[in-house]
């Protein structure tokens, strides 16, 4: 697989390469991605940042910018308490490492949102949320396996 592009069959590319959150306290939620030991960017500016997740990009830009860019009205007061509709994750590639992973987003600063647990459907995993709320799951799919890059290939 690595290496490998998918084929595209239409106009539009079937790969996600940057997820942009838009950020309400940019400083806090920077802290937490680096606290992650995660690389970022060295073009990074005061209102704006990236994190390396394999082969897609976790950008960071504060939330009232990233609603003007995309002429968008941002939600009055989206809190930790408010499903976004998404949650994010981060696959590994055994099943013992769910705990560690989802151990150390704690450790970070993230609040627990479910303890890990495996599913009835043979995923293990757990949920917490990041310093604003966004969910990420730490997970490990049977039958997945990760590249070279830390993709995920099923």
């Amino acid at each position: 697989m690595t290496g490998s592009r998918p084929s595209t069959p239409g106009p539009v590319p079937p790969r996600l390469t940057v997820v942009t959150l838009g950020a309400r306290d940019f400083d806090a939620l920077r802290a937490f991605y680096r606290a992650l030991g995660w690389p970022e960017t060295p073009n990074a500016t005061e209102d704006w940042t990236a994190f390396q997740t394999g082969g897609t990009w976790l950008c960071l830009y504060p939330l009232d910018k990233l609603a003007a860019e995309a002429r968008l009205a941002p939600r009055e007061d989206a809190g930790a308490a408010v499903f976004g509709g998404f949650s994010l994750a981060v696959n590994v590639e055994a099943v013992e490492d769910v705990d560690r992973v989802w151990r150390a987003m704690v450790d970070a600063g993230a609040r627990v949102l479910t303890e890990p647990t495996t599913r009835d459907y043979g995923v293990r995993s757990g949920y917490v949320a990041d310093p604003e709320g966004n969910a990420w799951e730490g997970a490990y799919a049977p039958g997945s396996a990760l590249d070279d890059r830390g993709l995920l290939a099923l």
